[in-house]
């Protein structure tokens, strides 16, 4: 009986993992094919379309810093479950169809995320030690499917069956809904465990730790080439000449493309004393594919960059978050290192979106947009270099 209710523990805390990682992105990945129609209808610029990406990236800077804090104080198992509700009424106000809501949701979806996003790393280096590399496949590939199928059934609800973007949204909270019932066991069970003394770091030494640092970069750098094409592919792809729907599609293909990488990825980074091959090939499927965007051709040629970006960001995103448990030595500094990271680096990834819009609004072109994503992929291979060294956070010397 012992061992059934263990069995059944471990089924619980699984699955709730994975359904707190389906809610991590599809509430932005299903606004891209709909920023047109949401522009549309508020009559706004690509600038300001780029915002309600842009949003929840802000958000992402200035939770993921006091999440661990947050975590500390109230337990990483009830925050989390806070940051799910957070999240649920975020997508309710998003949906209404007021301009004003629809930035005020999208603020609290980010802060929802953000706080998840930084402590579900932390949960799987404290209840899976052994299993870190297996386990973040789990939930990475968990979070890539839910945010591509969330792209491709964007139009489909929206156009397809008449409900329009503001329902096309608002179906995310089913999501979400499911995620805080799936979560509330483990809640129950944190209250009733005993806490180990974390070793943890300052947040002087987390800030003078030159490979916090650069997994810092490379979360932040990679996150662009990620939150930009999500935002904009459809509509580079459009002045391609493909259709708004296939465009959609397109998106959602190369979402589905990251999945084996997402997978795959972490359970080889677990298994190499560094992560530098891996870098090596991220970083020329990003040249490889943004070039190919640049340069254009048929649909055939298309998909085939599109496919090279969608694995490059699926083992970019992967790597990067398993680097938080892979550079620490605990729980408690793998949260410290994905609020730092997701903290600094998504600062700098909100970026992104909007500077994207800016150039095109300004150039009617896609080229200078381009452009810029390719030196941002240069300099993410760079700093992953750094970050994939064999080292903690808390360590001068690389291994």
């Amino acid at each position: 009986m012992k061992r059934k209710n263990s069995s059944l523990q471990s089924l619980l805390l699984v699955l709730g993992i994975i359904f707190i990682a389906f809610n991590l992105r599809p509430s932005i990945t299903s606004v891209g094919p709909l920023i047109s129609s949401i522009r549309e209808e508020f009559v706004i610029s690509n600038s300001m379309a780029g915002m309600i990406t842009t949003l929840p990236l802000l958000a992402f800077a200035a939770f993921s810093i006091i999440a661990p804090l947050i975590g500390k104080r109230w337990g990483n198992e009830t925050t989390i479950l806070v940051s799910l509700l957070i999240l649920f009424v975020g997508i309710m106000i998003r949906s209404t169809g007021h301009v004003t809501m629809l930035f005020i949701g999208t603020g609290l979806i980010g802060i929802g995320i953000a706080i998840s996003n930084v402590l579900l790393p932390a949960i799987v280096k404290k209840r899976f030690p052994l299993k870190v590399g297996i386990m973040t496949s789990v939930y990475s590939t968990s979070m890539g499917l839910c945010a591509a199928t969330a792209s491709g059934l964007s139009i489909p609800i929206a156009q397809g069956l008449g409900f329009g973007w503001q329902k096309a949204l608002l179906v995310w909270g089913i999501m979400a809904a499911i995620a805080v019932v799936l979560w509330f066991p483990q809640v129950v069970k944190s209250r009733n465990s005993i806490a180990l003394q974390p070793v943890g770091l300052s947040i002087f030494s987390l800030f003078r730790s030159p490979v916090a640092w650069q997994v810092t970069f490379f979360l932040g750098l990679q996150s662009i080439l990620f939150y930009g094409p999500i935002t904009w592919l459809p509509q580079i792809l459009g002045d391609h000449g493909l259709s708004i729907s296939t465009s959609g599609w397109m998106l959602s293909f190369m979402q589905y493309c990251s999945l084996p990488a997402n997978f795959i990825t972490p359970v080889l980074a677990g298994k190499m004393k560094n992560q530098k091959l891996i870098i090596v090939v991220i970083g020329s499927l990003y040249l490889i594919s943004l070039t190919g965007l640049l340069i254009g051709g048929g649909n055939a040629l298309l998909a085939i960059w599109i496919l090279c970006l969608g694995i490059a960001q699926g083992a970019s995103i992967s790597l990067a978050l398993t680097m938080f448990s892979l550079r620490s030595v605990d729980a408690t500094q793998a949260a410290q290192l994905s609020g730092m990271a997701q903290s600094v680096g998504y600062l700098l990834t909100a970026i992104g979106p909007i500077l994207i819009g800016y150039l095109f609004d300004h150039t009617q072109s896609w080229t200078l947009p381009l452009l810029f994503l390719l030196l941002v992929a240069i300099v993410t291979t760079l700093a992953g270099l750094g970050a994939a060294r064999n080292v903690f956070v808390g360590e001068r010397a690389t291994r």
